[in-house]
């Protein structure tokens, strides 16, 4: 029996560290009003680079528990690489962001019949696109996470967007169907007073060399109009 008893205990051991993940998150955000209940937490592995149910300080305009500053490790390598969708980062961000942020970005999630989320956003020029897959999981690290210059900013904005993605050139009328059309090719003049071209669309991972990747799944749900992202990572050196 004690051999048993012991087995059983190096078994929840081994089953324990299997299940360990080194990044968790989890991100709740109401897409369509403001809400009180918005939220970005998560916790790895550096020590003080967490913060637990997040949200925005509305005195300072800032994250109250600093998620701007302290997911930067989880982000980026030390050398500065990406290492995660910058797409993604930046989504978790509106929860801790001023709420006209939602609309100046023109955030869109959609769920189509067959269970995939879909969710796209342009933040300084730059349009970001995240697709699960038919069980609502963004897979890493070669999920459908994408991403295309599409317009610029100068300073708090507005943004300014290529006509062949916005019928009026701001991020408010912006076709989405047409950012991600493959056949627009980028290289476009975006304004006439400045030199910023479109680009064409890109993968939006970790670069191939960053000196570690997140592997693993999130798990995302979208239901009256909340859009939630919970689960884990493990880091993996190259």
């Amino acid at each position: 029996m004690k051999r048993i008893g012991m087995l059983l205990v190096l078994l929840a051991l081994v089953a324990g560290f299997v299940v360990a993940q080194d990044l968790t998150v989890d991100f709740q955000f109401n897409v369509r009003s403001n809400d009180r209940d918005n939220f970005f937490t998560f916790s790895g592995p550096i020590r003080y680079m967490a913060a637990d149910r997040d949200q925005l300080d509305a005195t300072s305009g800032a994250s109250a528990k600093g998620s701007t500053e302290l997911f930067q490790p989880y982000r980026v390598d030390v050398l500065g690489k990406p290492v995660i969708s910058q797409g993604l980062r930046g989504l978790f961000l509106f929860a801790v962001a001023a709420t006209d942020t939602r609309d100046a970005d023109n955030l869109q999630v959609s769920m189509d019949r067959n269970g995939v989320i879909t969710i796209q956003y342009t933040h300084r020029g730059t349009a970001y696109r995240m697709i699960t897959d038919a069980n609502g999981r963004l897979i890493f690290p070669s999920g459908q996470f994408q991403q295309r210059k599409v317009g610029y900013i100068v300073g708090a904005g507005p943004q300014v967007i290529s006509r062949d993605f916005s019928s009026n050139g701001t991020a408010g009328r912006i076709d989405y169907n047409k950012v991600w059309d493959s056949s627009i090719r980028g290289g476009t003049v975006i304004d006439s007073s400045r030199s910023d071209t479109t680009s064409d669309i890109v993968a939006d991972v970790a670069v191939a060399d960053s000196m570690f990747y997140w592997d693993g799944t999130l798990q995302v749900t979208f239901e009256r109009n909340i859009l939630k992202i919970a689960g884990g990572l493990n880091a993996v050196k190259r």
